[in-house]
């Protein structure tokens, strides 16, 4: 097993270098615009004085910032959009590149904005950034999909949680006033992902096309099989090269459907839902609540106001930490379990927690309990939700649905997000600590989902995965309705 490990080690090399360029951009995308949010207000209001004579008042200057922090989900969702054609028409490697390009230019206007007396320069950054955050996720994972092996696809596509939760540990550090979080410091703390995009961009040129890709979209069976042994280093590739013939013969040499095709075909509608439940449950599942509640009730615990900061760095530590533990039980316990007793954990350890908030005041050791009830919930979110909806579209979806299926997941999940950005605070001046109780109710449906109708996948070829999915999709027609079926819904 250790020689097999080691056998694949330009694999892992390829998921450092993916990860770096795109979860780990990410994951400082979101966390580094906390910390100087007052430096970047401050800055706003001097500019608006300069322009104007006067300082910006201050309902203006909050929805100047606010559009700010939100306008990343928005470049976000169109990066997801666009992955669906440009890995498609340019293939999945210069899709990535053209991605660094895109972060690079991003870092240059943040790290030139000051100077420009521009905040106008800081919402396009960050309109940039989303950009390549929601194109450079979708085509990570699918790049990383299509290159392993089934028996480490799981692990593989699963260190792309991994560098999220890396690199918004990395950005609370390097965020706190003892480093870059200072009024002198803060253009280039926001331009600081420009450094992992250069670093991408220069190692991904040593790497290969994904052989999926070659092989079925573009029929190149010879490139296919160089890149395979190039990223295995095995020479016995039959195995792997029949499942891509089956695949690409499963699909009648069809080219990439569309987004309105994955939405409307019956062969891929439980594969769709079975896509869609757990990516929205990423945004859905109370997650951002917990964060927010966090910082009062570590108040109410006597913790000081400048040691907040340091806590957010253990919240954000223990959530890599259990994902990390995920990447290595995901091809043991399997997609379902994680995802499904995840979910289900989570429903049952917030009602506890809303239970203990609400009776708060009856004792001065349940605020502690209820900092351990957090932890208990961002342990459980880690090991099975947060990490697992991230290898779905690679999981479910046969090489000319997934591009779209890529694109679904990502619309979703970054809608999703501004959704709950946008309404959140009004829950929670609404329902108090029983806001938990709304997502308390998605996460029971979705594990009563998850558990009960959705088939296993690891272990199995991408043809396996589709005929299990098609018991469901076809359940109530013969053996010959649906192989005709399956033949009509992949030609339009």
């Amino acid at each position: 097993m250790e020689s097999r490990k080691l056998q694949h080690w330009r694999l892992y090399l390829l998921s450092l270098v993916l990860g770096i360029g795109g979860s780990f951009q990410y994951g400082i995308h979101v966390s580094v615009i906390a910390s100087p949010a007052v430096h970047i207000q401050s800055f706003v209001n001097h500019t608006w004085l300069l322009r104007y004579g006067a300082p910006v008042d201050d309902s203006t200057n909050q929805l100047i910032w606010s559009f700010i922090v939100s306008v990343l989900s928005l470049g976000a969702w169109a990066g997801a959009i666009h992955s669906g054609s440009l890995p498609v028409i340019y293939g999945r490697k210069k899709a990535l590149l053209f991605n660094n390009v895109v972060a690079i230019v991003a870092a240059l206007m943040m790290l030139f904005s000051r100077m420009a007396q521009s905040f106008e320069m800081i919402l396009v950054g960050r309109f940039l950034y989303g950009y390549n955050v929601g194109l450079g996720l979708s085509v990570h994972l699918m790049y990383l999909g299509e290159c392993s092996p089934k028996k480490l696809r799981g692990f593989m596509t699963l260190t792309g949680s991994i560098f999220i939760g890396f690199g918004k540990v990395m950005g609370q550090i390097i965020g706190i006033k003892e480093l870059m979080g200072t009024e002198e410091m803060w253009p280039y703390l926001l331009a600081i992902s420009g450094i992992p995009a250069i670093l991408q961009f220069v190692t991904l040129l040593f790497f290969p096309e994904t052989p999926r890709y070659l092989y079925i979209d573009k029929g190149d069976t010879e490139g296919s099989k160089k890149a395979l042994q190039w990223l295995w280093q095995e020479d016995n590739l039959k195995l792997e090269l029949d499942d891509m013939q089956k695949e690409k013969e499963s699909t009648q040499g069809e080219k990439a459907k569309t987004v309105k095709d994955v939405l409307s075909s019956r062969c891929v509608r439980w594969q769709l839902l079975t896509l869609l439940i757990p990516c929205a449950g990423v945004q859905l599942c109370g997650i951002n609540a917990l964060y927010f509640y966090a910082f009062d009730i570590f108040r109410e615990s006597g913790v000081p106001e400048d040691q907040m900061h340091y806590l957010s760095i253990g919240l954000g530590a223990t959530e890599l930490i259990t994902v990390t533990l995920c990447s290595f039980l995901i091809d043991r316990a399997g997609r379902k379990k994680l995802m499904g007793y995840g979910y289900l954990l989570m429903g049952i350890t917030m009602v506890a927690l809303t239970i203990m908030l609400s009776i708060k005041d009856l004792n001065s050791w349940i605020p502690y309990v209820n900092i351990a009830l957090i932890f208990c919930v961002i342990c459980i979110y880690g090991l099975g939700p947060s990490g697992v909806s991230m290898v779905l579209p690679a999981d479910l979806f046969l090489q000319a649905w997934r591009p779209s299926a890529y694109v679904i997941s990502g619309s979703v999940n970054w809608l999703c997000l501004f959704l709950v950005g946008m309404l959140f605070v009004y829950i929670v001046n609404g329902l108090g600590q029983f806001c938990f109780l709304i997502f308390v109710v998605y996460t029971f449906l979705s594990a009563a989902f998850l558990l009960y109708f959705v088939p296993e996948t690891k272990g199995k070829t991408m043809v396996e995965i589709m005929e299990d999915f098609n018991k469901l999709n076809y359940k109530n027609r013969g053996a010959d309705n649906e192989r005709t079926d399956v033949t009509l819904a992949t030609q339009f």
